[in-house]
């Protein structure tokens, strides 16, 4: 007579398995723990046209403040973006003298804490890139370089530069400063732009003991200068920036600000050692303006090295629905002839960006043996009145993974679309749970047709919104179980009481109460240490990656919180998910995030 334990075993473990996708890491079988690195480009992903997406994870962007700087020495343009405050990325020009091309490096270049905005110059005039940075709140911090120009090495030497009074220099954090020799008498000018529009000039009166820059007050109202604005008599916060632009050796000024959709030059009709800007503003460029959302902020390199300067801009979103240029906010223009700029790209760094807020889900969507992606967003840019579930196929194979963006799903209008993908009736493809800001969780059966409703409100929280789900078998019963994170932090159970064919989400009141985010709770289900039980990972708003060990057992677990266990680094409003995209039965991670894209760590042994 055969052994009943033996039986029982088996048929629990066949419908364990039954119910999660290939390489689903939801259920509570022991899997390999991973080591985890952040990758840029790690496999293919192609865009809606079929066009390979040149930095596929680099997490997106909403507020992109680009500039060039040549910081290697190596005679080609680099490029620095601050995304996040606080925050360097650094793409390196590797391609030389001939062309240009951009190597990824860092997203915390050399951990540099440079608040709401930076600037690279040689402050001291001894031939290599200094720093400045917002230093909070309002003042200028100052990074000098003491390494050479080929080996930049930044040291911290006042946290806020002062006049030759001894007075800290203001400079509100929403107004971008900048550095240039304005009247070439070899002496660098500090400008800074106002609320009101205008510009204060300070001139550079050498170093301090300390080898710090001392400047003076010149202007309070540098040249005049008032913008003028295109809504009623308002400015608003600012960048601007110089170049000679038209070639005839002095500095012409732009200005981006909140209120004004274009970019403005006010151009030098002076002379190097004599500028005199005060005419009137331009829309730039002249010959087809930008229009954006508002509050522009330029940048000017030679890219490409053909020896004139190119435009590119970042679109921090002013007063014109900023909404609208949530993916689309990086502009570059190319110089062409007779000094005309056209554009090229307004995603200059192309990247998956579906406007903010992403939250992303993994699963095998059409049953082909590979992981799918779907990838959400708070609100869509193109649409106002909903947010939007775009699906990326896998059409490479399981070990070899290759991404393509399809339109979006049907569904209905809803703000803060968060899905989880999960196999809810055990014939072979990943089903639909669908979360929205007002707490509802939507079941979408998975179908030879798409994804078929169930039912709209298949769950649905009694207290809080901004529903987020994720599916795992928490009490290692053969069927999935659901854990719904919201916008007060906190953590819901339902236990599954159903079956693997036809679920029964049913809550557990007070399962997890120590488990808590200040604001904001998204899920995710891991077994991190390989012991057989699954623990839990929590995006938070601002707190980071949050860990629960599960310390109770495979039926009965127990969230304890401890120390993040793994080195990955995440944006704001993270929203964690566990996958082995490569099947080497190594997990890997990805997550949205504020910014609306994606980043990516591989796992490794």
């Amino acid at each position: 007579m055969p052994d009943m334990r033996f039986i029982l075993f088996t048929i629990t473990a066949l419908m364990t398995v039954g119910c999660q996708s290939p390489r689903s890491i939801t259920g509570s079988t022991k899997q390999k723990p991973s080591n985890f690195e952040r990758e840029i480009t790690p496999f293919p992903v192609h865009d809606a046209q079929e066009q390979l997406i040149e930095y596929p994870f680099l997490g997106g962007f909403n507020t992109p403040r680009p500039q060039f700087v040549d910081i290697d020495a190596d005679k080609d343009p680099d490029l620095f973006v601050q995304e996040n405050s606080d925050e360097l990325m650094f793409f390196e020009n590797k391609a030389g003298e001939s062309k240009s091309e951009l190597t990824w490096r860092t997203d915390r270049y050399r951990d540099l804490a440079i608040g709401e905005w930076f600037r690279f110059a040689d402050l001291d005039q001894d031939g290599d890139f200094d720093l400045l940075t917002e230093q909070p709140y309002s003042y200028i911090r100052y990074y000098r370089n003491d390494g050479s120009p080929e080996n930049p090495d930044f040291t911290l030497v006042s946290d806020s530069l002062k006049d030759v009074n001894g007075k800290p220099i203001f400079s509100d954090r929403q107004n971008i400063p900048n550095v240039t020799d304005i009247d070439c008498d070899g002496k660098l000018d500090l400008f800074i732009g106002r609320l009101d529009g205008t510009v204060m000039r300070y001139e550079s009166t050498g170093l301090d003991d300390r080898e710090v820059p001392k400047f003076k007050l010149v202007s309070k109202q540098f040249e005049g200068i008032e913008i003028v604005k295109q809504i009623g008599t308002m400015h608003g916060a600012n960048t601007l920036t110089f170049a000679d632009i038209d070639n005839d050796n002095d500095q012409d000024l732009f200005w981006g600000d909140f209120f004004e959709p274009s970019l403005l030059l006010i151009r030098n009709e002076g002379s190097c050692s004599n500028p005199e800007l005060q005419g009137e503003p331009e829309s730039f460029p002249l010959s087809d303006p930008i229009k954006s959302s508002g509050y522009n902020a330029p940048a000017f390199a030679d890219w490409g090295q053909d020896g004139d300067l190119d435009l590119f801009v970042g679109v921090l979103g002013g007063a014109y629905n900023a909404n609208q240029t949530l993916a689309e906010n990086f502009y570059f223009y190319e110089q062409t002839e007779n000094g005309n700029f056209k554009q090229r790209s307004k995603q200059f760094l192309s990247n998956v960006d579906i406007g903010n807020e992403s939250i992303p889900a993994s699963g095998d969507l059409d049953g082909d043996g590979d992981n799918d992606l779907l990838l959400a967003n708070k609100i869509d840019p193109g649409n106002g009145n909903t947010s939007l579930v775009y699906k990326f196929e896998n059409r490479g194979t399981a070990s070899e993974p290759s991404l393509h963006k399809s339109e979006a799903l049907e569904l209905p209008n809803a703000y803060h679309y968060a899905p989880a993908l999960g196999d809810l009736n055990n014939d072979g493809r990943d089903d639909l749970l669908l979360g929205t800001w007002k707490g509802r969780i939507a079941y979408y059966r998975n179908t030879d047709d798409g994804f078929k409703s169930v039912s709209e409100s298949f769950v649905e929280l009694a207290r809080g919104s901004n529903s987020v789900p994720a599916l795992g078998d928490l009490d290692d019963d053969g069927d999935l179980d659901l854990l719904v994170g919201e916008s007060g932090g906190g953590i819901f159970f339902y236990r599954n009481n159903g079956s693997t064919e036809s679920p029964d989400f049913v809550l557990q009141e007070n399962a997890f109460p120590n488990v808590k985010a200040d604001h904001r709770s998204v899920p995710a289900l891991y077994d991190v240490d390989a012991d057989g039980d699954l623990d839990l990972f929590l995006g938070t708003k601002s707190q980071g990656l949050l860990f629960y060990r599960n310390t109770g057992s495979v039926q009965q677990p127990t969230f304890e919180q401890q120390s993040l266990p793994v080195a990955i680094d995440v944006p704001k409003l993270a929203s964690p998910n566990f996958v082995d995209m490569d099947a080497d039965a190594l997990v890997d991670f990805w997550s949205g995030g504020k910014s609306g894209g994606l980043i990516y760590y591989s796992g490794s042994k």
